[in-house]
């Protein structure tokens, strides 16, 4: 008995926004979202780097629109894919890995709670 497998390639990230988004107009004519988000590492790690900054893109119109109004420092949500994108330099070829966003939204941060009085 074989089993099927699905392949699936979702991604969520929550961070900080290390810098305001930038919109970078392509030679397609297309204009591509570009933004970098700061996500914090498990606690558990000894050491080590304790987040890691992750570059998200988005070619769609509605999120570029609506992360025209991010600044740096937010906290946002994104769901998107991975995705390994290749280019030529004059060294050679060149690849990054970064999240192609469907979706983002601004997280409000939550007040740090006051400790519970007894």
């Amino acid at each position: 008995m074989s089993l099927s497998v699905i392949d699936r390639n979702d991604v969520v990230l929550r961070g900080r926004l290390s810098a305001p988004p930038e919109l970078r107009p392509m030679p397609s004519g297309d204009t591509l979202l570009l933004f970098k988000l700061v996500v914090r590492r498990e606690q558990s790690r000894p050491r080590g780097a304790k987040s890691d900054v992750i570059t998200c893109v988005s070619y769609l119109p509605a999120l570029q629109r609506y992360a025209a109004a991010w600044t740096a420092d937010d906290v946002v949500e994104v769901e998107g894919v991975l995705q390994r994108r290749f280019w030529r330099t004059p060294t050679g070829t060149a690849v990054a890995y970064e999240v192609n966003c469907r979706r983002g939204r601004k997280v409000t941060r939550f007040a740090q709670r006051a400790p519970r009085s007894a």
